[in-house]
């Protein structure tokens, strides 16, 4: 069974802590991790994009010159695709990104990440994160003693800490994820995934 060093957040060590074999020993399919997190960054995309077609552009209601003798080619209006404010041919339109993906080959994607997140040796247990009060410093100062403060941190509690939330809010490059809320692009994202040992418990009960 797979396991590591338990921490305080002050740094020290007091033992290990074993790792649930289905979230940290499981097989890393590189085809299902790639398949998953495609559609979960096409997922991010907004699709607001728009662009205007001929028909919607504002203008070019009247024939800017008659039909015969001018010894131009034949125009219809002043707002075709091929004047100056005309408007678009093939230009994007607000749709949707979203890409299917079976609930089970997101889990496998997922116990994925976490198994080549520890064979990585990124992965560390602590005790516990709670803050006392609202401090950035402080809590700069718990991942300093973790040796964590450093590259795209993630860190996994078990439930909604608004100290904690509040604290790492001015950290750019520290991310507050919950237990039941974990995703394959994060994991893979993140330099260090430091776990809080109650939502170890709770991401036992959940994935495994």
């Amino acid at each position: 069974m797979p396991s590591t060093t338990l921490y305080t957040k002050l740094g020290e060590a007091v033992g290990t802590v074993d790792l649930p074999e289905a979230l940290f020993g499981a097989p890393v399919n590189t085809a299902v991790l790639h398949q998953v997190v495609t559609a979960q960054l096409a997922g991010r995309h907004l699709g607001t994009h728009d662009t205007k077609t001929r028909g919607e552009v504002r203008g070019g209601g009247a024939k800017p010159y008659r039909q015969k003798g001018t010894g131009r080619a034949r125009q219809g209006s002043r707002r075709a695709p091929h004047y100056a404010g005309g408007g678009a041919v093939f230009g994007p339109h607000p749709r949707s990104y979203d890409q299917k993906v079976p609930r089970r080959m997101k889990r496998l994607a997922l116990r994925g990440a976490l198994t080549s997140k520890y064979d990585d040796g990124a992965v560390k247990v602590v005790q516990d994160l709670a803050m006392e009060a609202i401090r950035t410093r402080e809590l700069l100062d718990y991942l300093e003693a973790l040796e964590s403060a450093t590259g795209q941190i993630l860190v996994v509690a078990p439930e909604r800490d608004e100290k904690l939330e509040l604290s790492a809010r001015n950290l750019p490059h520290v991310t507050i994820i919950l237990a039941d809320s974990l995703n394959s692009v994060d994991i893979l994202k993140a330099t260090v995934l430091l776990i809080t040992q109650p939502a170890l418990a709770a991401m036992t009960e959940v994935y495994a």
